[in-house]
Order: structure tokens, then C-alpha cells, then sequence
């Protein structure tokens, strides 16, 4: 069985990109969870992962350890199912916008981190921020329209696990959003898979205080 490693589902934002789309596509495989910067997650991380970071996917002693390219693995090894779009251009597309997540928009990864243990409210926001929320609303805003309202790409895929950290940070900080921006940000909270993702967080009660800037204590 496929091996999943992640962090905190609280904060660790390119674990979850994976994970949803593995959960969400009902992909079978075994999640193994470490807890972030302790000596344990050093240990196994050092066994497993080349980079010493998660998310990390083992498939029968082979590892992928990026993001994106967990993402591609899993694309070819089960070509049924639709994590990418069907069209070859609406999948360029996606690909395009998921390297834009995965090499962008750092003041708002910065100002925002994930945490969906925490209500932010206005929290987090200058100039260069509202920079990046106005790209990534601009973006959604003429996939949304180019493909029905539903999900970027009309029907959930990759490139919808890929910004639901982004929906996470929009309803942690709550920035002003269009209105269609922020139905999409609920339609991919609502999500069965997504729903389990923050439950598990919830009850975590995990406290990174690397990844809490607004709080000094648990």
C-alpha cells in the first residue's frame, strides 16, 4: 500500500495538497503523521525523505517527496481518475497555476500561515499581501467563470487541492473577497475529505510556536 508521510494537519499546508487529493479520489494508503521539528520527525524524516521535509509518498520502498510531484506520480499510476483535466489545455492550465502556488505568492504565505485551530479575523494583512490575494482572486475569478462556477477546473482536481490551503488561510484571516471568491473558498471547506482534514486538526491540539506568530503560548 501507498505510504503517505505528513505533518500537522493544523499548519502544514503542503502536506494537505496530497492528501486531499489522495482522500478525495479515494486512493488507498496508509497515512503515517509526524509531529513537526520534534527529534522523532528528524529520526523517521531522515529514513525517509532526501529533502528531510514532508510531505513525503513511498510506493513499494520508492519515494516522492514533492508536492507536486506526488501529484504527477499518483496522475500516471492511476490514469482513471481525473486529477488532472481532461483537456489537454485546461490541463496545461492547471498545471501552470499549481507551479504559481508552488513557487508564489510568499506574503501571504508568510503573513498568513495555515492554522485551522485559530480564528484570525483581519490578522495578517499589508499591502504586499492584498498583492497576492488580488492575483489569486483574479486567477479563480477566470477559471470560475471558464469552467461553470463549480471548482477551477469544473470538477475537483488537482489544482483544486492545491489552493485549498489557500481556502483554509481565507477563512482563518477573513480578507475582504469578492463574493464568488468566497463561495468557491466554502464549496472546497465542504468538502467530505476536507471536512475529515480540519476535524483532525481540531483535535489535534498541536501548538507549533514556529508557526504561531500572533500567539506566545498554547
Amino acid at each position: 500500500m501507498l505510504e503517505l508521510y505528513i505533518g500537522s494537519k493544523t499548519y502544514s499546508s503542503w502536506s494537505l495538497r496530497p492528501w486531499l487529493a489522495m482522500t478525495h479520489f479515494e486512493i488507498p494508503f496508509k497515512e503515517i503523521h509526524l509531529q513537526l521539528f520534534t527529534t522523532d520527525f528528524y529520526r523517521v524524516v531522515d529514513e525517509v525523505s532526501p529533502s528531510r521535509r514532508v510531505p513525503a509518498l513511498v510506493d513499494d520502498g520508492f519515494v516522492v517527496w514533492d508536492s507536486l510531484a506526488i501529484v504527477e506520480y499518483l496522475a500516471e499510476k492511476f490514469p482513471d481518475l481525473a486529477l488532472w483535466p481532461k483537456d489537454r489545455q485546461a490541463r496545461a492550465r492547471a498545471r501552470s497555476v499549481c507551479a504559481e502556488m508552488h513557487s508564489g505568492f510568499t506574503q501571504l504565505r508568510a503573513a498568513m500561515p495555515m492554522n485551522f485551530n485559530a480564528s484570525l479575523h483581519g490578522r495578517g494583512w499589508n499591502v504586499a499581501v492584498q498583492k497576492d490575494i488580488d492575483r489569486i482572486v483574479s486567477m479563480w475569478e477566470a477559471l470560475l467563470e471558464a469552467h461553470g462556477d463549480r471548482f477551477l477546473f469544473g470538477d475537483f482536481c488537482a489544482a483544486d487541492a492545491y489552493f485549498a490551503p489557500v481556502c483554509g488561510r481565507f477563512d482563518t484571516y477573513r480578507p475582504a473577497l469578492p463574493q464568488r471568491i468566497e463561495a468557491y473558498r466554502d464549496r472546497v471547506l465542504a468538502l467530505p475529505a476536507m471536512k475529515r482534514w480540519i476535524a483532525d486538526a481540531r483535535a489535534s491540539f498541536e501548538f507549533i510556536p514556529q508557526d504561531e506568530p500572533y500567539r506566545k503560548t498554547p
